[in-house]
């Protein structure tokens, strides 16, 4: 019998409240949350389609930046439409099997994000210390194929979340204090036992997290060995150039990831409105700065983006 009135209990739908303690600025937050989030629509959907449109970016480090685009393009949507729908119509309700999509989603696309930039630290390394054989070692279509080894790795690890919620019962209380379905958020509305669940999640972030990082840390290590064996000068500019405009968006993808991963988790301390738009940087600011980063330090996309534009 109480399993079966506290089954009637269960929610069928989940409030999304936002940010709580500035429910009054809603409207002023709104401003910049959308302002950044167009801006990183056009400078992704405009890196794709000069990608697309040239046939001469047609190589492994394009498709990579194509690919690093779609996730920052998937990351976003996920999140952003459904945050200015708070912030705009107060519209907060969400189903719980909508609530579950979008947590699959911010997550899987977030793994397949890190696995990107591990393949693009690959991709560097290749260049700088095997330039010769780059043409036969990374080809597009193997490109390709990992980059579909990295969906796939995704889905396997992530898929596992909502599996484990939609088997878990939840409480009479709705309430998710956040702006979206956020792992630790959802884990606090259930009333079984989440020792699972909140382990799993920690493990995935710090084991996928670590991996990769070793990964990219690897790469650069012997990039860098190799770049100051280069005597010419000129060649020791342009190796850490390409470089730098990588490990730029290593920092800004990781470090509001880690930060908003990490707090939830340890950070009692942090004021909860603080650690909601934080946690929602991480979703607005590297879609919105990567395209820019790579425009203006990659030569020769910057010059096929000023030919189209000067065409039309």
């Amino acid at each position: 019998m109480a399993a079966f009135n506290h089954s009637q209990s269960e929610p069928s739908t989940f409030i999304l409240m936002g940010i709580p303690g500035l429910e009054e600025a809603h409207l002023w937050i709104s401003i910049p949350f959308s302002m950044i989030y167009i801006v990183g629509l056009l400078g992704n959907f405009t890196l794709l389609f000069v990608v697309v449109k040239e046939q001469t970016l047609h190589q492994p480090m394009y498709l990579l930046l194509c690919m690093l685009a779609i996730m920052d393009i998937a990351m976003s949507t996920s999140v952003v439409p459904k945050a200015l729908c708070i912030f705009w119509f107060n519209v907060k309700e969400i189903t719980v099997g909508g609530c579950l999509t979008q947590m699959f989603l911010l997550h899987a696309t977030s793994v397949i994000q890190s696995a990107t930039l591990v393949l693009m630290a690959f991709d560097r390394y290749v260049a700088i210390c095997n330039p010769l054989r780059y043409p036969t070692i990374l080809t597009n279509a193997r490109v390709a194929k990992l980059g579909l080894v990295g969906l796939v790795r995704s889905i396997l690890v992530m898929l596992p979340l909502p599996v484990f919620f939609s088997r878990e019962p939840f409480c009479a209380n709705r309430m998710i204090a956040h702006t979206y379905c956020e792992h630790m958020a959802v884990v606090k509305l259930s009333c079984g036992d989440m020792t699972v669940n909140r382990t799993y999640g920690l493990v995935i972030v710090l084991i996928v997290t670590a991996l990769d990082l070793t990964f990219i840390a690897l790469s650069y290590g012997l990039i860098l060995r190799a770049i100051f064996r280069i005597s010419s000068k000129k060649a020791h500019q342009k190796a850490l150039n390409t470089c730098t405009t990588h490990l730029c968006v290593i920092l800004t993808s990781y470090t509001p990831f880690l930060f908003s991963s990490l707090t939830h988790r340890f950070g009692q301390g942090i004021a909860p409105h603080v650690h909601i738009i934080l946690a929602n940087l991480y979703f607005l600011l590297p879609p919105m700065l990567n395209p820019i980063i790579y425009g203006v330090k990659t030569k020769e996309l910057r010059d096929k983006v000023g030919k189209l534009t000067h065409r039309r």
